[in-house]
């Protein structure tokens, strides 16, 4: 099985992400370990080892998002790995319309194909709420907000082009952790 995991900032994309892959015996795939293991693998002079690296760490280092571009082809060589072949759970990808579509001919162009997007659904006061329990050193109120702001007005194009695929799955993930893992598992049986 092949899914992405959406959600605003503390909806609980890791916690359910990394659960279900367990659970299904497939592989957790985030962008950001991707992003941060590409940025920290250092060549004998301290640089990044690869071309990519050193494009993504000047926008890492900024606070600002990977271009598309270069996204996309960090997407590929992971998703080309031979320890995904009994599939994946992929949190951080795609973020907007654009993205979901350039994933989509990715997959076909590596003979794959995207089972569902599961969105996290939950309030943006939970989500904030939430943000600010976790105490992680990047999240204070106003980087909070940002992302927020950022995410609700990428969300709904994200969500309306899944809907239109019949690839979208809406979860409850206010509930307390175990309800949502039921729900989870109770849509994609629904679906399967």
């Amino acid at each position: 099985m092949r899914l992405v995991i959406l959600g605003g900032p503390g909806a609980g994309k890791g916690t359910q992400g990394e659960w279900l892959c367990q659970h299904l015996g497939i592989s957790w795939v985030s962008t950001g370990d991707i992003l941060r293991a590409a940025i920290a693998a250092k060549d004998s002079d301290g640089d990044c080892q690869t071309e990519l690296g050193r494009q993504a760490r000047s926008y890492v280092e900024r606070g600002e998002l990977v271009p598309d571009d270069i996204m996309i082809q960090f997407i590929q060589r992971r998703l080309s790995g031979s320890d995904l072949k009994a599939g994946w759970v992929l949190d951080g990808y795609p973020r907007t319309a654009f993205q979901a579509e350039e994933l989509d001919f990715l997959l076909e162009k590596l003979n794959q194909h995207l089972d569902y997007a599961l969105f996290l659904e939950v309030p943006v006061e939970t989500l904030l709420a939430r943000s600010l329990a976790r105490a992680r050193e990047d999240d204070t109120p106003e980087a909070i907000q940002r992302r927020l702001e950022a995410f609700q007005a990428r969300t709904v194009p994200l969500l309306e082009y899944y809907e239109m695929k019949q690839r979208l799955l809406y979860i409850n993930a206010e509930l307390p952790i175990e309800q949502v893992r039921q729900e989870i598992l109770e849509k994609l049986t629904a679906r399967a």
